[in-house]
């Protein structure tokens, strides 16, 4: 007996009838990328009002400065490595750092097409003023943490940073 196909009226019975599969109910409260932006957006933006204030830096700009205050000359790509900022967002960061005599270029010796970026003397006085404050700031965000929590935070944010690098690095 060859096998049919029911009616489509039947096969919507059907369905509707079944027991519903429960899809894994993604909650953002328990959700890892939720709480790694948020967190790190509402610091940022804790942290980011002492330097608007004081220099009129965006976000973006201090963390160029910061890259380049902390590890001393580099390309605009070696940023871009290190900070996980886009191209475009870290090339407009150079464009008003440099605009504002906070951040040099000069040609690399090594790679024709490419600039070595480094503090300027004003660049370096307001590296040096901000990061205490920056210190400061973060010192009061974990403040309820004993020193063990403290590097235990940074050590999983390491790791799980680590591994999603491998896991992107691997397409």
């Amino acid at each position: 007996m060859p096998k049919t196909t029911p009616p489509s009226s039947e096969l919507r019975s059907r369905s509707q009838n079944a027991a519903p599969r429960e899809a894994p109910l993604l909650r953002l409260d328990d959700y890892l990328p939720y709480h790694l932006t948020v967190t790190a957006n509402v610091v940022s933006n804790l942290i980011g009002g002492a330097y608007r204030a004081r220099f009129g830096l965006s976000v973006w700009q201090w963390r160029v400065l910061c890259t380049l205050g902390a590890e001393g000359a580099m390309t605009a790509q070696n940023v871009v490595s290190i900070t996980a900022m886009d191209k475009m967002t870290v090339s407009r960061a150079i464009r008003g750092l440099r605009q504002r005599g906070l951040v040099s270029r000069q040609r690399s010796s090594t790679d024709a097409r490419a600039y070595l970026l480094a503090l300027t003397a004003h660049g370096t006085a307001a590296y040096a003023e901000i990061a205490p404050l920056a210190l400061a700031l973060q010192e009061t965000v974990l403040g309820e943490l004993s020193e063990e929590q403290r590097a235990l935070l940074m050590t999983a944010l390491r790791t799980v940073r680590a591994k999603a690098l491998s896991m992107n690095s691997n397409d």
